[in-house]
């Protein structure tokens, strides 16, 4: 149980009844068939391909290797442009699979990729689109859409963020020629360590699931794999958590109405929703004015034992291993933007630490 002084971190894991989880780890006891494609996985994957209604759902041990694999299994070569302004994963997944990233720069509504930057970046060698639905807010999926259809381009999102939200009243994962899923433990929906690859051909969801387990099927073998697989002891957290999804997402959209009403007036920025979007309230994004702002803002916030977090930071157009021109809008909001802490079970006395905490900060004088 929290205490009142304990800190408050930006996130804290869901944690089901133990017996709810319990009841799925003696499923996998009663079979003895822990992984390789285990009864709880396959019950897993069809529950949530039946809930996004898309044609192939296969999950995977974490969601670094489910972009990996999506880019492989669409046979992505070449240049891929992406967004610089998401966590490092999406980056080194692009890397791991010899392609070379092109940053296109962020809308500053949305911090997702701004579309009408993207034709500008596409020469002959690119071949992909790699975007991020940043903190659940979906990418113009439809503007999107037009330009890969125009230039003959694949699309991925990365939809680490965007479990269960919507545009148009369909789920987020049906657009793009595949999208990606975390599941880590700080997720709205977790398997503490997993993700997982939706794709739209039957030709394309077959390389993937050799690309997961090893390229073979058997003792046929038919191409290079790995070991992607998920667990079925992860899988078991997965199905204990899914039924609690909808209230968790009641909760956190109470929670984000609550630190609305709280900071309304005071000098930050918040990010935009547009459009008729189903959100999942997985984060709570503000802007300081500057970089300087924020690293005083932070600073203070800790001492009074509410821990924030610099979530995307840096700007991936930055890292000293890729080559890039700048990408002004993301790096200054990378500078500035500071992910307050929002998780199930926050107290009414957690809210008020937060933001008498965020106030104070703000007020303090700078001699």
């Amino acid at each position: 149980m929290r205490m009142a002084g304990d800190p408050i971190h930006v996130t804290r894991t869901f944690l089901p009844p133990e017996e709810e989880y319990l009841h799925w780890l003696r499923k996998a006891y009663g079979t003895h068939v822990l992984t390789n494609n285990g009864p709880i996985v396959r019950e897993l994957e069809e529950t949530l391909r039946t809930r996004f209604d898309v044609p192939f759902f296969r999950s995977m041990a974490n969601g670094t290797l489910a972009i990996q694999l999506a880019l492989r299994a669409l046979g992505v070569k070449g240049k891929v442009i992406t967004t610089p302004f998401s966590y490092v994963a999406t980056t080194s997944a692009i890397l791991w699979e010899g392609c070379e990233p092109v940053y296109v720069d962020i809308d500053p509504r949305t911090c997702c990729i701004d579309p009408t930057r993207i034709e500008a970046a596409i020469t002959p060698g690119v071949t992909a689109i790699l975007a991020t639905h940043v903190y659940g807010i979906p990418c113009d999926v439809e503007a999107i859409d037009a330009i890969a259809k125009k230039h003959g381009l694949k699309v991925i999102y990365d939809a680490a963020h965007a479990f269960d939200v919507t545009w148009k009243g369909r789920s987020i994962l049906q657009w793009g020629d595949a999208s990606t899923l975390s599941f880590h433990a700080t997720k709205l929906f977790h398997t503490v360590e997993g993700g997982a690859v939706v794709l739209h051909g039957a030709a394309e969801d077959l390389q993937l699931r050799y690309h997961r387990s090893f390229g073979h099927d058997g003792d046929e073998h038919y191409c290079l794999g790995m070991n992607a697989k998920m667990s079925e002891v992860h899988a078991a957290m997965g199905m204990a958590v899914l039924p609690h999804v909808q209230r968790l997402v009641a909760e956190r959209m109470a929670i984000i109405r609550r630190y609305d009403d709280e900071l309304s007036g005071l000098p930050i920025e918040r990010i935009a929703v547009d459009g008729p979007v189903g959100q999942n309230g997985a984060y709570y994004p503000v802007l300081l004015a500057s970089g300087a702002e924020r690293e005083r803002v932070m600073t203070s916030m800790n001492e009074d034992g509410v821990y924030p977090r610099r979530y995307f930071f840096p700007s991936l157009d930055t890292l000293p291993y890729v080559r890039s021109e700048t990408c002004a809008v993301s790096r200054a909001y990378a500078d500035r933007v500071l992910c307050l802490p929002l998780f199930n079970g926050m107290t009414d006395m957690d809210i008020q630490r937060v933001v008498g905490a965020l106030r104070r900060a703000l007020t303090v004088k700078v001699l």
